[in-house]
């Protein structure tokens, strides 16, 4: 079963979570019904439990728009965890500069943040949150919890699958942290229910822990695309391939041996890349094969203004139409997103008539963004939309502000990259020809079937690869990990903005990390600040 029309159900199942976030924070208690004693006595409710524990990766809210928010503290469309991690891997590279003013987020881009940042502790806080519901999840579905509550049979290896998704959803979430903060504290279904000081982990040990609930999940895991939206095999070997390509960041040892076979498990599972490029980002992405795991969209069951929502409508402004991306029901136009001329200089022929994912907006917008709030300084990107792969609205309905394009956190083009990059990375088990075949179909496809884009074996090159993830990967999420793997992102690569000079500057390397919220410090006596954020 799709989870995305579970979503509305997921909001009469709250967790009792209060407690489980990382510090404790008093005034971040989730928001919502009440849950019961009895929820887990009846079948019925688990699928719409574990819909909860997908859905915290889409919404923030019980309701839908900004009214009704899980943590209290910060706007729900704010405070949404695919927004803030989108604004976390985007607003500080070449990709992406902001036009609005809201709080710091211009701080992001001109890479001049601090602990005291909303937008960094939202982003915390939205980790530890998902977390706490997915560690109440596995709390209450126990051996023992089952026969306790008469789930027997049948149902109960239902739920060992289900237990197996969840702590998925939770090593994802771990993964997002120690990507983003280096050490952190480690919190699970064994930990106290209550105010208690989760102990922080060095980077290194969270990462072994994080990839040992990986392997230790596979067995109960379902086949790859046994369910659309489900985590499965597939997502798992996906998750282990990208912490494998980053393990030297993560932990000073290279690990791309491993990425390679997590890679091959992957490519190997029956995934195919999508024909044209464009579909691969419409509001019918759902039913593509290259997609590995999604954080789904629905127009009607799925509503909020974070996840897919904010990224097709920030795309659009200047002299863009919002019904050609279909962008519609929401008032104006956001006027979010504009790329730097860095970025689009990766791209030989920026019109998109050769390479296709060159998707820029360029009639009224300059090259160069002289202004980082004017929004017709830069070229606009044109890459989501919520119009389908024939043309028509996501939704159906040209009243709904929301849209129902997918975010595929995982798709078949990224692991053939990273099997190429693992390779020239010195990984055994790889083959550089094979990475030469796997590199050509995602540049063969990207010139819409014509192997002029093709490149050869001498121009297949670690900063080759650098340059063809952004091309391949814009706004997925990706830029700001990626160029921290290739030591880019403080020094020796410049970008408009960079550092808040024009041209750009080289910026501190303690960068490479977000600070642990000042917050977080203040009501948890055991956590230590990232070096040069004190």
């Amino acid at each position: 079963m799709k989870l995305r029309h579970l979503q509305k159900l997921a909001a009469i199942i709250v967790m009792a979570v209060l407690g489980t976030l990382s510090s404790c924070r008093k005034n971040l208690t989730p928001i919502g019904e009440t849950t019961t004693a009895n929820v887990y006595t009846d079948f019925n409710n688990y699928l719409p439990v574990v819909a909860k524990l997908y859905d915290a990766f889409a919404i923030s809210g019980q309701t839908g728009g900004a009214g009704n928010p899980d943590i209290a503290g910060i706007d729900e469309g704010f405070g949404n965890y695919l927004r803030e991690y989108f604004n976390m891997e985007e607003l500080p590279t070449d990709e992406v500069s902001i036009t609005w003013n809201d709080h710091t987020i211009h701080n992001f881009h001109d890479m001049t943040w601090d602990k005291n940042d909303i937008f960094i502790s939202s982003i915390y806080d939205r980790i530890y949150y998902q977390i706490s519901l997915d560690n109440e999840f596995l709390r209450n579905t126990t051996d023992a919890e089952l026969a306790k509550n008469g789930i027997t049979g049948a149902n109960a290896t239902t739920v060992k699958q289900y237990r197996a998704e969840a702590r998925f959803l939770r090593a994802l979430a771990y993964s997002h942290a120690i990507d983003i903060f280096g050490a952190v504290p480690v919190v699970t279904e064994s930990d106290p229910v209550g105010v208690f000081f989760p102990v922080q982990k060095s980077r290194a040990d969270v990462f072994a822990y994080v990839v040992s609930e990986l392997q230790a999940i596979d067995p109960d895991l379902g086949a790859p695309r046994f369910s659309y939206g489900h985590a499965d095999k597939g997502a798992e070997w996906a998750l282990l391939a990208k912490l494998y390509l980053n393990a030297k960041v993560y932990t000073g040892t290279d690990q791309s041996t491993n990425a390679i076979t997590y890679a091959k498990k992957v490519i190997g599972a029956g995934y195919t890349l999508e024909q044209h490029f464009a579909n691969m980002f419409r509001a019918d992405n759902n039913l593509s094969n290259e997609m590995i795991f999604p954080i789904e969209s629905d127009a009607i069951h799925i509503q909020g203004y974070g996840g897919v929502t904010y990224i097709v409508h920030a795309e659009v402004g200047g002299n863009m139409n919002p019904a050609d991306y279909g962008a519609v029901g929401s008032g104006p136009a956001w006027a979010g997103f504009r790329t730097t001329q860095d970025y689009v200089q990766l791209f030989s022929d920026p019109s998109g008539a050769t390479d296709k994912r060159a998707m820029f907006f360029t009639n009224g917008q300059t090259l160069s963004m002289t202004d980082e709030s004017n929004f017709a300084k830069g070229y606009a990107i044109t890459k989501f939309s919520n119009l389908t792969s024939t043309g028509a609205l996501g939704g159906n309905d040209p009243s709904v502000n929301y849209v129902d394009t997918d975010f595929p956190v995982f798709r078949l083009a990224d692991m053939y990259l990273t099997y190429a990059e693992a390779v020239l990375r010195g990984g055994t088990g790889g083959d550089l020809g094979q990475a030469l075949i796997y590199v050509n179909a995602i540049r063969t496809r990207a010139y819409d079937g014509s192997l002029a884009g093709n490149i050869t074996a001498a121009q297949l090159t670690l900063p080759f690869i650098l340059q063809e993830r952004g091309r391949e990967l814009m706004l997925e999420g990706t830029r700001r990990t990626d160029l921290v793997r290739f030591g880019l992102f403080t020094k020796g690569y410049n970008w408009q903005w960079k550092g808040g000079v024009l041209n750009g500057t080289d910026v501190e390397d303690f960068r490479n990390l977000m600070p642990i919220p000042a917050a977080q410090i203040a009501l948890n006596p055991t956590l230590k600040q990232n070096p040069g954020y004190n």
